[in-house]
């Protein structure tokens, strides 16, 4: 796996919609090589790119994701709260997420972000998809695809259905224990609150212990600066076009 540089949180969330298809299409337009977005569950248990449990926030829906299918949540208006000239951009689905991907040659981090409860089965379906589009050993030929998870249980499905695809750990606390969690889990990729990250030497023992390291949220140009002397792989922003500077 070629490891990315720059990846777009939620596409380019900062300037456009996130977790849709026009924040990605932006964020691929700013620099970015990789976008990171959230999968979910829909009623009829297909995978969609959603970060809240509810709707309300980035859409003009209520209630949870989980209790509408597909069909409903494409009738939902995903970019007008965000700005009138985003108006009529929809949920997508992970399968369009993919395509979309694959026509702009983005990696992809996809992270599982389950329903309550979800975490096996969202895990699941995610790998099921990706595969059916990608192939059973896509992992060889389409560049950078890691999944990551906050989620244990998600990470120890994909390790078990789907061994060769890379993994990645999120982390947004101080645990004693990250580092064989992360070992027990067959992960590549270590993703930490970039707060996390307070000093060059705790970058070296991370790379130290064979991980690459995406650090999350970095919208300063100094500091990603800083965290890619440091020796970080990349860095998820919610702005690649300010950030991109740092990579020159």
């Amino acid at each position: 796996m070629k490891p990315p540089r720059l990846i777009g949180h939620r596409g380019a969330k900062a300037v456009a919609p996130e977790n849709t298809l026009a924040s990605f299409r932006q964020a691929a337009e700013d620099g970015a090589d990789c976008i990171e977005f959230d999968v979910r569950l829909c009623a009829d248990g297909g995978p969609v790119i959603f970060h809240d449990d509810t709707l309300e926030r980035t859409s003009d829906g209520t209630g949870p994701v989980a209790d509408l299918d597909l069909a409903a949540l494409k009738q939902l208006d995903a970019g007008g709260w965000f700005a009138a000239a985003f108006s009529g951009e929809t949920i997508p689905s992970l399968a369009e997420t993919i395509a979309l991907c694959r026509d702009l040659e983005l990696g992809m981090n996809i992270e599982i972000k389950p329903n309550p409860g979800e975490a096996q089965a969202t895990a699941m379906a995610a790998l099921a998809t990706v595969e059916s589009l990608l192939g059973r050993r896509g992992y060889e030929t389409v560049g950078s695809v890691v999944f990551s998870s906050f989620e244990p249980a998600a990470l120890e499905v994909l390790q078990q259905e789907g061994p060769l695809w890379p993994r990645g750990l999120l982390l947004d606390e101080r645990r004693s224990n990250w580092l064989a969690g992360a070992q027990r889990l067959q992960c590549v990729s270590f993703h930490p609150a970039a707060e996390l990250l307070d000093r060059r030497e705790t970058v070296e023992e991370i790379k130290a212990a064979g991980f690459l390291i995406y650090p999350y949220t970095v919208n300063d140009l100094d500091r990603a600066g800083e965290l890619l002397a440091w020796g970080v792989d990349a860095v998820i922003t919610d702005d690649p076009r300010l950030i991109s500077a740092a990579l020159c």
